[in-house]
């Protein structure tokens, strides 16, 4: 398996996998999809094993320090030089699950935003899946102000 950033080729792929990992409610659209690779295509890592996209994780950097739902509407907010990483999805195929996939790609994001100067990485996630990125560091800060997609999100927070 590989690790690379996306291009706008990457598009039909790259919006296919999403809604297979989201409720319609929660995913990014192509046109979503679309505006953050042309902000932001350094900040979409993708994991493949041949042709077949297994995963990504995409987020756009930013000096604010909280997670808002601004930020996935708007991709022009994007600063190449932000303090902070944001993850706007960790996304795995069904077909990959509990093969270690995302941890993959989680420590890539990890590594390369520590390479670029970052003060750290933040992202929201559902009750459930708080215990899985406290594994990698990650601070849960409570119930995010978020109201994406209708449902309940915890901000979490890795401070390098």
């Amino acid at each position: 398996m590989t690790i690379r950033t996306a291009t706008m080729a990457d598009l039909p792929r790259v919006t296919q996998l999403e809604a297979a990992c989201f409720p319609a409610a929660e995913a990014a659209t192509e046109t979503s999809f679309r505006a953050r690779l042309a902000h932001y295509p350094n900040h979409f890592w993708l994991l493949e094993e041949g042709e077949a996209l297994v995963g990504f994780v995409n987020g756009m950097a930013t000096n604010q320090p909280h997670l808002t739902d601004e930020m996935y509407a708007c991709a022009a907010l994007h600063s190449e030089s932000g303090a902070w990483q944001m993850i706007f999805g960790v996304n795995t195929h069904p077909a990959y699950r509990r093969r270690g996939c995302a941890q993959r790609l989680l420590q890539r994001v990890i590594a390369d935003a520590k390479a670029q100067g970052r003060k750290g990485l933040v992202l929201t996630c559902k009750e459930a899946l708080i215990h899985y990125y406290a594994k990698f560091g990650f601070l849960d800060e409570g119930v995010s102000s978020s109201q994406h997609g209708g449902a309940v999100w915890h901000q979490m927070r890795l401070t390098f």
